[in-house]
């Protein structure tokens, strides 16, 4: 295996819930409130949709696609959605700087060093909102490709924060058969004082409409022993995955990361893809409502 290089999912489509519109002259992100479903393809007008999208919109209310069947590919949490600070060279889409909150891997004149990670709000190369929570759901949507992933990439706290403990979750509740559960995207919507109101939007996991919870634990255990008596070895496959995440100090490459410049990098003039704002904005939120309190009491 090639040493430097991160051995990721199989990717065949995105799910996103938002697009890139350009805009005077400017290719800026425009929140949605549904899934858009993907290919790897682009042309002029954007990324082209993915047969699934239209598929699955065709069963949804209004043709709103709000909820997606999905599978895990993993039994562990923690290969199934992938989250890091993480900032970006915005000439070139290469990382900078990786970090879990503790530690970091950052790209400097003498090579990849490791330093510690404050998190943004506390780091000095982080100032001004260069960097941000990265995360990545690899989902596997089609059964022709049971190894195949779709990802859903975002830089929302809400998103990150809730995918990771329905994981983690539904995890523990079925003894480690996260791959074997009957699962399904969800997305949801809140208004906090931070986004004035306005409704932000995020993505969930929950179990499939109408499966109960020690349901899908028995199904889940019907299939892992189905699927033991087939020659399958989960274990195997999640202890490969593990090592080729680990084969590469950055997982994201320059491809990927000139995506993330043009989603989440974007000028300030909207909001990220997901319609979610990170821990920096709303300090500076915060920070302006008190300035205009107190002027207001002056």
């Amino acid at each position: 295996m090639i040493k430097g290089l991160a051995i990721t999912p199989p990717v065949l489509g995105r799910i996103s819930i938002g697009k890139v519109v350009e805009k005077n002259g400017k290719r800026l992100p425009e929140k949605d409130d549904q899934f858009t479903i993907t290919s790897q393809i682009q042309s002029k007008d954007g990324w082209i949709k993915h047969p699934l999208d239209e598929q699955l919109r065709a069963k949804a209310p209004n043709q709103k696609l709000r909820s997606i069947p999905v599978r895990m590919i993993f039994n562990d949490p923690d290969l199934n959605l992938r989250a890091e600070y993480s900032m970006f060279d915005r000439q070139t889409g290469r990382p900078i700087c990786v970090g879990n909150g503790q530690t970091c891997q950052r790209l400097t004149s003498q090579g990849v060093e490791q330093h510690p990670c404050p998190s943004p709000d506390l780091c000095s190369l982080a100032q001004g909102g260069h960097c941000k929570p990265y995360g990545r759901l690899h989902v596997n949507l089609d059964e022709s490709d049971e190894l195949g992933t779709f990802i859903f990439r975002t830089t929302g706290f809400n998103s990150i924060r809730t995918l990771a403990a329905r994981l983690a979750y539904y995890h523990a509740a079925s003894g480690g058969l996260l791959s074997c559960l009957p699962l399904q995207l969800t997305l949801r919507g809140k208004s906090t004082t931070q986004s004035y109101r306005q409704p932000v939007y995020y993505v969930d996991l929950t179990l499939r409409e109408g499966v109960q919870l020690h349901e899908a634990i028995r199904t889940a255990t019907q299939i892992d022993e189905q699927s033991k008596q087939a020659g399958f070895y989960q274990e195997a496959l999640d202890h490969i995955a593990r090592q080729g995440f680990a084969n590469a100090k950055f997982e994201v490459n320059s491809e990927e990361g000139v995506d993330v410049l043009e989603e989440f990098y974007a000028s300030t003039e909207t909001k990220p893809e997901s319609g979610q704002t990170d821990v920096m904005d709303y300090i500076q939120e915060i920070q302006q409502g008190l300035q205009q309190s107190v002027s207001a009491v002056n």
